[in-house]
């Protein structure tokens, strides 16, 4: 998936900017879908939402055919941790729902995900998704250059760790992005600092941490797209595409463009 063994692309300003507007695509995508969503929807409406969203930006899917997904986001509900196949399942209203999105302008891609809290949700599925949020942007503030790589995953593993209880996902990381969606260089969610190739200008990273309520283990269901924790506890995920710089990093997939 990574490209093993190529070097890490590099993109020009421009390029960025085009990576920008995919990311502003993603990032209206799943506010729309944060706003909307609903007790009694199902995932199918919700990736209905999306598909409207993406091509009245005038943005193509990024999942949509990929590896022959047949959806335009993934929508993972509770213990189904990411890659969830949107369907006929209805949203209630103690759920935990995990959006990934991606959409492509002019051939560059935006990628990010977000964890919906419905409004009866226990008050430790709240924490779950706050301690995940919490530890991405921790990663993400390690996206300099100068900086190793696998020191945005020391600092998510840290600020996860820091929360106590919580199990993170090791099987599916973070990754490159660019001309395509998944790039070298794979980004854990965990690991010692100061390894790895050193970050510089022009980079740009899919960081998505992933955390569980209990184990870190996990399987593929049936439909071999949809990842569940093997002891059936919650899961949240959050991700942001972020362009390495000489200013420091800059978040493509926030609706403000957040730069650390």
């Amino acid at each position: 998936m990574f490209g093993k063994g190529k070097p890490i692309e590099i993109k020009s300003v421009d390029e960025l900017a085009l990576m920008r507007q995919a990311g502003l695509v993603v990032a209206k995508t799943l506010e729309k879908i944060r706003s909307e969503i609903a007790v009694g929807m199902t995932t199918a409406d919700l990736d209905a939402l999306a598909r409207e969203s993406i091509a009245d930006h005038g943005a193509t899917s990024s999942f949509l055919g990929y590896h022959g997904f047949p959806a335009v986001i993934c929508a993972s509900v509770n213990d189904e941790v990411v890659h969830g196949i949107p369907g006929e399942r209805v949203i209630e209203s103690a759920d935990i729902v995990s959006i990934d999105c991606g959409a492509i302008i002019e051939g560059w891609h935006g990628d990010a995900a977000i964890s919906i809290v419905m409004p009866d949700a226990a008050e430790d599925i709240s924490a779950l998704s706050e301690v995940t949020q919490s530890s991405l942007w921790a990663g993400l503030a390690q996206a300099r250059v100068g900086r190793h790589l696998s020191d945005i995953g020391h600092g998510v593993e840290e600020c996860i760790r820091g929360a106590g209880g919580y199990g993170i996902v090791e099987e599916y990381v973070g990754h490159g992005i660019g001309s395509e969606m998944h790039m070298h260089p794979p980004v854990p969610n965990y690991g010692r600092p100061g390894r790895g190739p050193r970050l510089e200008a022009g980079m740009a990273l899919a960081i998505e941490p992933m955390v569980t309520m209990g184990t870190a283990n996990v399987q593929v269901l049936d439909d071999q797209w949809t990842v569940v924790t093997s002891d059936g506890a919650a899961a949240a995920h959050w991700e942001h595409s972020v362009a390495i710089t000489d200013d420091g990093p800059w978040v493509l997939t926030s609706l403000e463009g957040t730069r650390l």
